[in-house]
């Protein structure tokens, strides 16, 4: 990935490489979260380590933000758990659409009805959606979640309602709706 000339108003901060799970992450600083623009999940352009990267950072629940570092990132960083790399980041108004559930991507395609609704709402609002969809461990939950979206869509909802936007939705690294500690 190219280099990029630094940004006046980056937000810069060094973390610390973490396993957590089967997840590699990097939790923000507390001084560096303050300086986003919501408590919620935030979409971000930046460096790692000088690599160029384009995410959405995820809530912890405790009024922080954590990244999940991708398969491509960390091999490009080449840094192992416990090492420090330095970001670079800012808020970006262009949010990358997420990675839409296979469940929730085969219903969408069997609603055939909703399809100029799904393309019409944001990547941010496609973002809850999916958030919200993943935010259960329990198969039958998640049914449920994919049927009531795809109804709450065709009555014409934007976005989900009723979850906590600034929790830890990832349920393989929360508990109690918070980034469980990674010390």
């Amino acid at each position: 990935m190219a280099e990029r000339a630094p940004r006046r108003n980056a937000i810069r901060f060094e973390a610390q490489m973490r396993r957590l799970g089967r997840s590699t992450i990097l939790r923000l600083p507390d001084d560096a979260s303050a300086k986003l623009p919501s408590r919620g999940q935030v979409a971000v352009e930046g460096t790692v380590n000088r690599q160029r990267f384009r995410a959405v950072l995820e809530p912890d629940g405790r009024r922080g933000h954590w990244l999940k570092v991708d398969e491509k990132l960390r091999r490009a960083l080449a840094a192992s758990e416990g090492e420090t790399v330095a970001l670079e980041l800012e808020p970006s108004k262009d949010w990358p659409d997420p990675v839409i559930p296979k469940d929730f991507q085969a219903a969408l395609a069997g609603a055939t009805d909703i399809s100029e609704l799904w393309q019409d709402i944001t990547p941010m609002a496609r973002w809850e959606w999916v958030r919200w969809m993943n935010a259960t461990k329990n198969p039958e939950t998640r049914k449920r979640r994919v049927e009531v979206g795809i109804s709450k869509l065709r009555s014409g909802k934007r976005r989900p309602c009723c979850f906590d936007l600034t929790a830890c939705t990832d349920p393989d690294l929360a508990k109690n709706g918070r980034l469980v500690d990674v010390g």
